[in-house]
């Protein structure tokens, strides 16, 4: 008996109809890690067939086990770790930018989303608010719904703990290309000025070998030494990024501060072709200095030709997030105001866990978050690993749910649980959804609603024709999503809304349905 059929089975005489636990952890026989296509539907089981235990979609199912339109029934929740990356979407804009489509296994739609400003509440202290909120489409009992998850603005500068910030640069040949190298140089000098004297920098360097340039030093008195450190950069030979990833912990490690935020900063193309080149291994070390020290891992990516994939790996096994800069302007964003603004952490290993009404939904898929999925009984599981998360930070999870045809009232509760950075103690908040909140269309609801689905529409364009993909409902042309992108950015006054706005015209130039 397949494995699917297996966990169906047991969920169905131990729990007597309720949600089965588990398939969050890709029981379909999906590979999490290499799943390039948006998770299909998790139909759920009829409860009106007469003996209310779901064994009629339960049966669809076992009469094909390896279909991927079916999840063992009954399963009405969605668990996976947050995620604050937005380096695919930075990437894919700078390639349609350069008149080239990006490879739809480096589009995920969740860094689409989470790259643009959100309107949710934010909460007081450490953790996180919630607001859930949703809208119909244009396709018959198909909606939107949107889990936001908030966390408190960033403090000032002098509010918060210092860091100590373990700077890995890639100096290979690949990054002499204008755009890589010299954004790094320019602008680790403007954030040196800015960083708090009692504030701690190292450099370490990798091309065929790693160097370490710089130890653990305070910048209190000692900023010349670190500018002049920075101006020794050159870029020369391959890409050993094993060797930096490996040089950048242990220099992280003998330079641990405690009361400090401790992070590895890696900058590169991510193009290894040198030494240990095996993400297996690279990511092994960088899990187990998370384990011991709870150092994190923030990937910043860099040129035309990106290793996007070994880059967001790195950044999921090492507890951080990535982001990716093409100009000075955005280079300068990042290293000069994100990231001091955001050193600290106010959440641990956050997990979210969506739980839906059987009553009144009868099919849901989450977009994105493929390689984030968690098993739904370890989302209490403190163990398990999560996602860091730090202030000033939103995270969106955007779902496309099928509702029963008429059905009214509660459909949805969202849960988010982490652990305080400090002292490891577990929190939960929660969030809940009527049908009678939906909007009656996307293109009616909140302006920053909008935006979301503009970028979760503009994802699903360039990730079409992949293997298992189904469109997004209430889907529209790449012509009319760029003009109502357009109307949202004057609305909103906002410039990567604008941004967005081109992004889509460009797609729309290379693809067949613009």
């Amino acid at each position: 008996m397949d494995r699917n059929r297996i966990r169906g089975v047991l969920a169905l005489t131990a729990a007597a109809g309720l949600l089965l636990t588990g398939c969050g952890a890709g029981d379909s026989g999906r590979s999490k890690a290499d799943n390039s296509t948006y998770p299909t539907g998790r139909p759920a089981p009829d409860y009106n067939n007469g003996n209310g235990t779901g064994e009629g979609e339960q049966k669809n199912n076992d009469e094909n086990p390896e279909s991927r339109e079916f999840a063992p029934a009954p399963d009405y929740l969605s668990t996976f770790a947050l995620d604050v990356d937005t380096a695919s979407y930075g990437y894919a804009r700078r390639t349609l930018a350069e008149g080239r489509l990006p490879d739809p296994s480096t589009v995920r739609p969740e860094e689409f989303v989470n790259s643009f400003r959100q309107d949710y509440d934010r909460p007081d202290g450490n953790g996180f608010s919630v607001t859930v909120d949703g809208a119909r489409t244009a396709d018959e009992n198909w909606s939107l719904l949107r889990v936001g998850l908030a966390t408190r603005p960033a403090a000032e500068s002098g509010e918060r703990a210092p860091a100590a910030l373990t700077f890995v640069i890639d100096i290979s040949g690949s990054m002499a290309e204008p755009g890589r190298l010299d954004l790094a140089k320019e602008s680790l000098d403007v954030m040196t000025d800015r960083l708090r004297d009692d504030d701690s920098v190292a450099i370490v360097t990798f091309s065929d070998e790693a160097e370490r340039v710089l130890p653990m030093t305070r910048l209190g008195g000692n900023r010349e030494e670190i500018h002049e450190a920075i101006a020794t950069l050159e870029p020369t030979d391959s890409t050993n990024l094993g060797a930096g990833v490996e040089t950048g912990y242990e220099t992280a490690v003998e330079g641990l501060r405690e009361g400090a935020t401790n992070r590895v900063v890696l900058v590169s193309d991510a193009l290894a072709n040198t030494g240990d080149t095996d993400p297996d291994t690279i990511l092994e070390r960088i899990a187990s200095e998370r384990r011991e020290h709870g150092i994190t891992l923030f990937g910043v990516g860099v040129g035309s030709d990106y290793g996007d994939a070994l880059m967001e790996r790195l950044a999921d096994r090492g507890d951080g997030h990535t982001a990716y800069v093409s100009t000075s302007d955005e280079a300068h964003e990042l290293f000069c105001e994100d990231l001091p603004r955001n050193i600290d952490l106010t959440a641990r290993d956050a997990k979210a866990q969506i739980a839906f009404d059987p009553a009144t939904v009868s099919d849901f898929r989450l977009i994105g978050y493929d390689n984030r999925e968690v098993a739904d009984e370890d989302f209490r599981d403190d163990s398990v690993d999560g996602g860091e998360v730090g202030p000033g930070h939103t995270v969106t999870a955007l779902y496309a749910v099928h509702t029963r045809p008429g059905a009214e009232g509660h459909l949805a509760t969202a849960n988010v649980r982490w652990l305080d950075p400090a002292s490891r103690a577990p929190h939960e908040e929660s969030g809940r959804l009527e049908t009678g909140s939906l909007r009656p269309s996307v293109w009616a609801a909140s302006p920053r609603f909008q935006v979301t689905a503009t970028a979760a529409y503009l994802a699903d364009a360039l990730r079409g024709g992949a293997s298992s993909w189904e469109p997004l409902p209430g889907r529209t042309s790449l012509a009319q999503l760029a003009e109502r992108a357009e109307r949202l950015a004057t609305r909103t006054e906002d410039r990567e809304v604008r941004d967005l706005a081109a992004a889509i015209r460009a797609a729309g130039g290379l693809t067949p349905q613009g």
